[in-house]
């Protein structure tokens, strides 16, 4: 008990020796026999006995350096000293250097391996363990090493920003960066890139494990489809033909696979040794409550902290702080994060190491994802709120059953429009918003219309607050839209019919249509054929709205937007609608969730931290607290159906427990207990037993919460209380139309455009023609204006005639719309190159100059047209509408040759034929 600083450190380097599988020995007693890993204290060396030595098969290894807790704050300057000794003979022994050196106060240790090409101390959680050793040594070059000699990434199949982002990787491995940031938009490929570079790690540095961390089960389900659907570009067979790959589902992790996806709540109740299930993994973690005193992770020799070579984080940017943080700290890996939305704590963690930098306007630009425009929906109630003035009739529902009944309100209910669809609910709200919508969505996809006419709803997500919510919005879109039910359906984790069919029936199917969700494909789902997305609930984080945004941004052909989403489609999708109904562009956002806040969150999340084995104090007694309160509220029989759930006990036991464990005395007790009955063993011992048992009581506490249905129980029976309808409130729209944000965006557009055209004018045929004198736009021909259009597309994806015509539309400068987009681009041109004043369809333009044309022609009294001639005319007039310019070989082609052709053309205008075709080339151009 009486222990100087030197003593209490090597006690604990001898506990954390001892658990990483070393045999502890003294000098004097040394048998090298007694098992494969000795560390042998006080051994003599040339220079001064060391304070361990590692002997492994009875050679020596490795050399720890044993100092006081006082300096860690110095431990680096003590590098010198251990490698001197580390380079010393050994007492008996005509040893080399040894490779493996530690520094440790017991509390911080750092590692050295010597064998790499510039050897670095770095920050461990514990000492690696002697099996280790032993597969380092039988290996040619150490890890490090090997990261130096990886071939040159083949790039077929590759889009740039993934062989940027992959090289830049490799040769931060190469610079023993220990963390690396690649950030790239939702939709650029992260999870593609991330199976090469681990397909290359594995297979040209002999990684041994490599764990995909992610935060939902969905993604984790995602992630492994594929790895299983991934064909390298140097072999044939399939990922998962070469390579091992399991998704963790038990607290079991087998030791013989190469890549394990596991979410990260799952690792920490691995690392902690407590079960948890699947329910507790649908939700990303950092948008629940996290304790400001996590409990701590603890060493587990079934999963040692060099078990991993290298952990890739998906969706980094939200779930590495903290409780999770831990989780990183534990192992003795390269970390590589993933994510579309970095902030300023992503940065951090990741020490600036950013390899990609690849956001959403760069892959805008590129074309590799798709830019939105935001509608505005705004109604009166969710702008200002309402009131129930007192002794008003109204309907009550019960949350879980959603029973309705009538009952007068006792006293005045006003309410603001962010309490809608909690506690309050007004129908006509909903369905003023679903209303608009439709009514909207032909005006804003004014090309979507099936072969009998009828307008095709493009494929939409709306984003609901809860179940309940999400409920009420099928209702009443199915009404509003005349539609059955396969043409709306929810997905979520609550679905009555499984979330993943119907999930792959959005992706895949015609039905449905319209997809409402709560969170369960707010982020990391690829739903390429997605064009529309509601927001019917507000997002406070900036990174999760741009996740959710993302759900939109991925591009989708022509032919599989027809195949998957939208028949009626023209056009490959160029671009996506936000449908704001909430005002969810306005609201603040925060970088990120608080993730430290008072337990006041709710009694699901609650259940959801002790599920994954977060047992701490606040949480067991602020549980307590909420079921007390439900105890009183519940009748008899649903006590009963508690206690079935919950092994025979009652709400009252359980909460007996749950204070209890945490409660003065009881502490006090088991420390007294654990003191009386080890008189001799070391502080470090007594306070580990001490902890084992302690741990035991609260693991008993909450032992009944294990039980997924006991904690459904709790929290369907919590949502019987009713929610009050307001049906004497009737919504209407104040604001419908594009954000003002949009139409700035629209003008930055065009000026770009204009911008393009203007430098390019001087180098481009078709450009010149439209600049030049009025007579030279006859030579102007079809292939000059489709070169000029898979030019801009090429170069300016962003630019493209439909995405600017639309620009035009939103500052409702245009005079109707455009057949398709070579005419859209033709009648761009001439409106900047100043030939026209508006912008308006140059098919609509050829058909103005033509009858001025025919009216001068007939106004004399020389030129009289038969109606004969007036249809070969106007069929010349809608040629040049659609191909800008007339040969005379097209006239072999439809219509003109059913008609005659040429030499019918000639027999009805006789030798004017030429100066007629001409004429018109000109005319109409002009």
């Amino acid at each position: 008990m009486n222990q100087n600083p030197e003593q209490i450190a090597r006690d604990k380097i001898d506990t954390a020796l001892t658990e990483s599988g070393w045999i502890i020995q003294h000098k004097a007693r040394i048998n090298l026999l007694a098992g494969s890993g000795i560390a042998v204290r006080e051994y003599q060396t040339d220079i001064g006995p060391a304070d361990y030595v590692l002997f492994l098969d009875k050679k020596p290894v490795g050399i720890v350096e044993a100092k006081r807790a006082e300096e860690g704050v110095h431990l680096i300057m003590h590098e010198e000293q251990s490698e001197a000794y580390a380079a010393a003979k050994l007492k008996f022994l005509d040893n080399q250097k040894l490779p493996f050196v530690y520094e440790s106060t017991g509390e911080l240790t750092r590692f050295t391996d010597y064998r790499d090409p510039k050897p670095r101390s770095r920050t461990v959680f514990t000492f690696h363990r002697p099996e280790t050793f032993r597969e380092w040594l039988m290996q040619e070059k150490s890890q490090r090493a090997r990261l130096l000699n990886l071939p040159a990434l083949p790039e077929e199949g590759l889009r740039h920003c993934q062989v940027t982002a992959i090289n830049n990787l490799e040769k931060s491995f190469r610079s023993n960066h220990p963390k690396a940031l690649i950030q790239m938009a939702t939709g650029s490929g992260k999870t593609f890139t991330a199976i090469t570079f681990i397909y290359r790690l594995l297979k040209f540095a002999k990684a041994k494990r490599i764990l995909f961390l992610v935060d939902t089960k969905n993604l984790g389900e995602q992630a492994e489809q594929e790895f299983m659907s991934y064909v390298p570009n140097d072999d044939n067979r399939k990922f998962t033909e070469l390579y091992a790959v399991t998704r963790l589902k038990s607290s079991f992790i087998p030791a013989d696979n190469q890549v394990y996806i596991s979410t990260i709540q799952r690792m920490y109740a691995i690392l902690k040794g407590t079960e948890m299930d699947e329910g507790a993994e649908e939700q990303n973690p950092n948008e629940r409550f996290q304790p400001k005193e996590p409990l701590p992770v603890v060493y587990n020799e079934k999963v040692p902290v060099e078990f991993f070579d290298f952990i890739v984080i998906d969706e980094c940017h939200r779930s590495i702080y903290n409780l999770w943080k831990q989780v990183f700290d534990y192992f003795d890996v390269f970390q590589v994060g993933l994510t579309a939305t970095p902030d300023n704590r992503t940065f951090g963690y990741f020490n600036k190491n950013i390899v990609s930098d690849y956001g959403y306007e760069k892959a805008v630009i590129d074309g590799v994802l798709v830019p939105y425009n935001v509608f505005t929906i705004e109604t009166k109630i969710t702008k200002e709120g309402s009131k129930i003035r007192m002794g008003e009739k109204v309907d009550k529902r019960e949350r879980l059953t959603r029973k309705k009944f009538w009952e007068s309100v006792d006293e005045d209910i006003e309410y603001s429009g962010r309490q809608l669809d909690k506690d309050i609910v007004n129908l006509s709200t909903i369905r003023t918003i679903v209303r608009a919508i439709k009514d909207s969505l032909p005006s804003v996809f004014p090309d979507r219309t099936d072969k009998d006419g009828k307008f095709e709803v493009p494929k939409t997500l709306i984003f609901a607050k809860t179940d309940s919510h999400a409920e009420d919005i099928i209702e009443i879109v199915r009404e509003e839209f005349a539609e059955e039910n396969k043409f709306c359906k929810k997905i979520t984790y609550r679905s009555t019919e499984d979330p993943k069919t119907v999930l792959s029936q959005f992706r895949n199917d015609y039905y449905p249509r319209i997809a409402v969700t709560v969170d369960m494909i707010a982020t990391g789902t690829d739903i390429r054929p997605l064009e529309v997305l509601v927001f019917m609930r507000d997002v406070k984080s900036r990174s999760y709205y741009e996740q959710m945004k993302g759900r939109g941004t991925r591009t989708c052909s022509l032919e599989q937007l027809r195949a998957t989403g939208t028949p009626s489609a023209r056009f490959t999708k160029d671009h996506f609608v936000i449908i704001d109904a909430i005002g969810v562009e306005q609201s603040q956002k925060t970088d990120s969730r608080p993730l430290e806040k008072k337990p006041g969150m709710s009694l699901k999340d609650l259940l959801q931290h002790v599920a994954i084995g977060n047992t701490g104090e606040d949480i067991l007694t602020t549980l307590a607290n909420r079921l007390i309160r439900l105890d009183k509220q519940i009748d008899e029989k649903e006590k009963l159906h508690f206690a079935e759930h919950a092994n025979g006990q009652t709400i009252n036991h359980v909460v007996k427990q749950l204070l209890n464990a945490y409660d003065p005395d009881t502490v006090e007790g088991i420390r007294k207990k654990v003191e009386g009955g080890n008189p001799d063993i070391s502080p470090n011992e007594l306070d580990a037993k001490f902890r084992a048992q302690h741990t035991q009581i609260i693991e008993q506490a909450v032992a009944a919460f294990n039980n997924p249905e006991l904690r459904d129980y709790i929290v369907d029976v919590r949502k019987k209380y009713n929610q009050v309808m307001d049906t004497v409130n009737i919504d209407d729209v104040t604001k419908l139309g594009w954000v003002k944000d949009q139409e700035a965006a629209a003008e930055l557009t065009i000026s770009n455009f204009t911008a393009w055209i203007e430098a390019h004018k001087d180098e481009i045929t078709a450009l010149q023609i439209f600049y030049s004198q009025p007579y030279r736009r006859r030579e102007l021909t079809y292939s000059m204006i489709k070169d000029l259009y898979e030019k801009i597309k090429t170069e300016q994806p962003l630019l493209a005639p439909a995405h600017v015509w639309r620009a035009y539309e939103q500052l409702k400068e245009t005079n109707g719309s455009a057949k398709n987009e070579l005419i859209a681009l033709v009648s761009l041109i001439r409106k900047i190159s100043g030939i026209d004043e508006n912008l308006i369809g140059y098919d609509k333009t050829v058909d103005k100059n033509f009858q001025a044309w025919v009216f001068k022609k007939q106004a004399g009294t020389t030129t009289k047209f038969t109606e004969e001639q007036m249809v070969w005319l106007r069929m010349i007039k809608e040629y040049v509408a659609n191909s800008f310019h007339m040969e005379k070989d097209d006239f072999e082609l439809d219509p003109f040759n059913k008609q005659g052709g040429l030499g019918r053309f000639y027999q009805l205008f006789k030798e004017d034929y030429e100066k007629i075709l001409e004429e018109l080339n000109e005319v109409l151009a002009a």
